[in-house]
């Protein structure tokens, strides 16, 4: 999975508290042109909702499942048509669970986490909390690291995620400053005018580090 080539270097994460909600942001995000989207494990009936969105978006769709914590949240996201995987972290289980084949973006903060992700065999690393460093601290993780991809997480805004494209990071995850309450209910116009917003500016932001959208 080439993270270069993901709409607006943007990865969406749905973290809602209502099934129908979550759905209907996944199919809005994708509508309005942000198509990589994560489905937290933690939203009520996340692998329903992955399900329905694979039915409803296709199967070439950058569908995902977030907050995979054990080898059985892998294999039942699998299942479920999840297309890529996101973990917190890297835990034991993980590590020693059966392989899906799927892209997995393994979640780590320190030195020693991304060595860990990185003989893990992760596709990416995903920065968490990327909110604590900011983009000075993945500045400074790339100088050890210059080849691992750095996918940040965590208190991604707008601001932000121009900042860390121009530390150097492959793309960004974004929650709450995009998704709003969306996913709980919240108001789907407000979702289309953020998602417009956010492209723009991200169409911006990619291009002054000399990207593609």
């Amino acid at each position: 999975m080439d993270l270069t080539e993901i709409p607006f270097r943007t990865l969406v994460i749905v973290r809602g508290t209502d099934r129908d909600a979550a759905l209907r942001t996944v199919l809005v995000l994708a509508e309005e042109g942000l198509s990589t989207v994560e489905v937290s494990l933690t939203t009520p009936d996340a692998l329903w909702v992955i399900e329905q969105a694979r039915v409803e978006l296709g199967a070439e769709a950058d569908l995902g499942a977030g907050t995979v914590v054990t080898a059985e949240d892998a294999r039942r996201a699998a299942d479920a048509g999840a297309g890529f995987l996101v973990t917190p972290g890297l835990g034991a289980d993980l590590r020693d669970g059966p392989a899906t084949g799927l892209p997995m973006f393994v979640g780590a903060l320190t030195p020693s986490e991304v060595i860990a992700a990185g003989e893990f065999g992760a596709d990416a690393v995903k920065l968490f909390p990327a909110s604590v460093g900011g983009p000075r601290y993945l500045r400074a993780l790339r100088d050890p690291f210059p080849g691992t991809p750095f996918v940040p997480v965590g208190g991604v805004d707008l601001d932000a995620a121009r900042e860390y494209l121009a530390a150097g990071a492959v793309a960004v995850g974004v929650g709450s400053p995009l998704v709003g309450d969306a996913a709980k209910g919240g108001d789907v116009a407000e979702l289309r005018r953020r998602a417009a917003a956010w492209r723009v500016g991200m169409a911006e932001a990619v291009s002054a580090v000399g990207g593609e959208r």
